[in-house]
């Protein structure tokens, strides 16, 4: 019988956390699934659901490399992180805490659009600043950029009809509408996840994951399509755009956390949508291997599906209680 991979997951109660552990649970055979928790949030519902599907549930404090940390990470194959950019502190935590408990392969909170490392996204360089330091412990590791979320990528309907399923509406398209950029459901992250880090292929390596390449004119079409309702266009150059961007670095200091925040879906959107950046092509480029080369077998949901999901009223609007 083939030994459990153990893993052990930090930020299950998000939103990318939760299609982890999905794609984890999915093979009960092969996996041995610890969530770690901070103490006061021990008892979150999200939290209580996993231990009901199995998960083991380990409060602990990652605010700093504890003896602790170290002793529950001794041991474990892979460590997965799923926090958001402002736990930076936390996330390097955990890097020296796998370094030194020996663990067998990390992976840091990228989860995102491809990009290059520098000069383009101020949220990049910052993951990017951790990938160098894990570099310099020599710790095993695997990137994953997963593109961008249908979730993400949804505008409002003239009716209103699905305003309760998306939480961040699309209130106009960038650029001219048709530069390319890769596409996943949220939904499908967990299920290349548990096929990526069991795979010696993948170790020290990049791996770009997606569903689809769309424009935002074709995404516009496609939702027209499926709900049968007209949609306005409102166009937002990359000039303007760009001119967001440098009013907010005008405003905050380089090193002020709070110009992440005024900058950093901006800087997604010039990317995604007037660079270019998020594609196969790109994700090559910058040496990433491809998920769907990997593992052609994975099937995830097209676009149009989920439009009908949404419009439908089956699919269900993310960050209920997550983040």
């Amino acid at each position: 019988m083939t030994e459990k991979t153990n893993v052990v997951l930090v930020g299950a109660s998000g939103e990318t956390g939760k299609s982890v552990a999905d794609g984890i649970l999915a093979f009960p055979d092969r996996f041995n699934l610890t969530a770690l928790a901070r103490p006061a949030s021990i008892d979150k519902p999200e939290y209580r659901e996993l231990k009901n599907r199995g998960v083991k549930i380990a409060p602990v404090d990652v605010s700093s490399v504890s003896d602790e940390l170290i002793s529950l990470l001794s041991g474990v194959d892979v460590v997965i992180t799923c926090l958001i950019l402002t736990d930076m502190d936390a996330m390097k935590n955990i890097a020296i805490a796998c370094q030194k408990a020996g663990v067998g392969r990390f992976i840091p909170s990228f989860w995102g659009p491809v990009c290059p490392p520098r000069g383009v996204m101020k949220i990049r360089e910052e993951k990017e600043n951790l990938l160098d330091f894990m570099k310099t412990v020599y710790l095993p590791y695997t990137i994953i950029d997963v593109g961008w979320w249908y979730q993400m990528s949804l505008p409002s309907l003239p009716s209103g009809k699905i305003d309760d399923r998306i939480v961040f509406p699309v209130t106009s398209i960038k650029g001219d509408g048709n530069t390319e950029s890769a596409l996943i459901d949220k939904r499908d992250i967990g299920k290349y996840v548990a096929r990526i880090i069991t795979d010696p292929r993948t170790l020290n390596k990049s791996v770009f994951i997606y569903n689809e390449i769309w424009t935002q004119n074709g995404l516009f079409d496609l939702l027209e399509k499926v709900s049968g309702e007209q949609i306005p266009r409102k166009y937002e150059s990359g000039q303007e755009l760009m001119a967001t961007i440098n009013d907010a670095k005008r405003r905050f200091a380089p090193d002020d956390p709070q110009l992440l925040v005024a900058i950093g879906l901006t800087e997604y959107y010039y990317s995604l949508d007037v660079r270019g950046d998020n594609t196969p092509e790109h994700a090559e480029y910058l040496g990433y291997l491809n998920g769907k080369e990997l593992y052609p077998d994975v099937q995830v949901e097209t676009l149009e599906d989920y439009m009908k999901g949404v419009v439908g009223g089956t699919v269900e609007r993310v960050y209920i209680g997550r983040r």
